[in-house]
């Protein structure tokens, strides 16, 4: 008989908490870019969007466990650790029911914090409305009628999600607007969450179809998807002349082009295995997120770097 505190363990595992680093990372870098344009950091609003973050993130991934259980359960040797969701279902340690009132409960708990920060803090619309498009899109990204992940939508929506939307959010509760600059700073992290989609979801795809899951790389294939790849890095890297020319700081660019090097890497592997080569995607899964995450840390560096000196 499973105890109390071995129940609350497999929720915990449930939720990913290690996937959590990047809501983290990437609201702080919203913050950061407000910052540096000389706005007084809100404490207490920053909190309660970073609460409303998380609870999105954790709904997400609760979300995601129930709505794809049925793929999940095809995953019986994993070729990466970082795909296939976190088998608290599929190995039967918790009723699926305990995953969908879990999503349902932070999605609700999402919802509050965004109530708080628009009747006590008045924050303005446009901050609310970036993180209520959020927070319906990540439940549409696994859950019905929608399910973009398993219609070839995924892919743009959580480089939509992740990297855009959540530093937007940051941004806008700070400024109480939108802004042009923000933009600027998320789009080579955009292209860099597309590529690494691709990557995560590559080992997966065969099974994907056998359940019906019909994820871009599923419908794709892998290996045209493979092909795909190497148009991001050259998007993210090639773009960052305009976007210093448009208002990027230079030291924020040549916080993204540190990295380059890993990212040739990874992009010359991909094409390797798109010309029928073997890939070692738990390998590859874990450079790509660290990718994202170390331009990501780079970028916020930057920005905090011009905001205080």
């Amino acid at each position: 008989m499973t105890t109390p505190l071995r129940r609350t363990y497999y929720l915990l595992r449930l939720g990913r908490p290690l996937f959590l680093a990047g809501g983290f990372l990437f609201y702080g870098l919203g913050a950061a870019v407000a910052l540096y344009e000389g706005h007084a950091l809100n404490w207490p609003v920053y909190l309660w969007g970073q609460a409303a973050v998380t609870a999105v993130q954790l709904m997400t991934h609760f979300s995601n466990d129930y709505f794809d259980l049925a793929a999940d359960r095809l995953y019986v040797d994993r070729p990466s650790r970082w795909s296939g969701g976190s088998r608290v279902l599929a190995d039967g340690l918790l009723p699926p029911r305990a995953a969908l009132v879990a999503a349902v409960v932070m999605g609700l708990s999402a919802a509050a914090a965004a109530a708080v920060l628009m009747l006590v803090y008045r924050q303005p619309a446009w901050p609310i409305a970036l993180l209520l498009v959020g927070l319906v899109l990540s439940w549409e990204y696994s859950a019905p009628p929608l399910r973009l992940n398993a219609r070839g939508w995924g892919e743009p929506a959580a480089a939509l999600i992740v990297p855009v939307l959540t530093p937007w959010v940051a941004y806008s509760l700070q400024v109480g607007q939108p802004g042009v600059l923000l933009l600027l700073a998320v789009w080579p992290l955009a292209c860099h969450q597309a590529a690494m989609i691709l990557v995560i979801n590559s080992p997966d795809a065969p099974t994907d179809r056998q359940a019906g899951k019909m994820t871009l790389v599923a419908r794709l294939g892998e290996r045209r998807a493979a092909r795909l790849y190497p148009l991001f890095p050259l998007l993210a890297y090639g773009s960052l002349p305009l976007l210093v020319g448009w208002g990027l700081p230079g030291l924020a660019a040549a916080a993204v082009a540190v990295p380059l090097p890993l990212s040739l890497w990874l992009a010359r592997r991909m094409i390797r295995f798109a010309r029928g080569a073997p890939a070692d995607w738990n390998r590859m899964a874990f450079w790509s997120i660290g990718l994202l995450m170390g331009t990501a840390g780079l970028v916020l560096a930057a920005f905090l770097y011009l905001a205080w000196r």
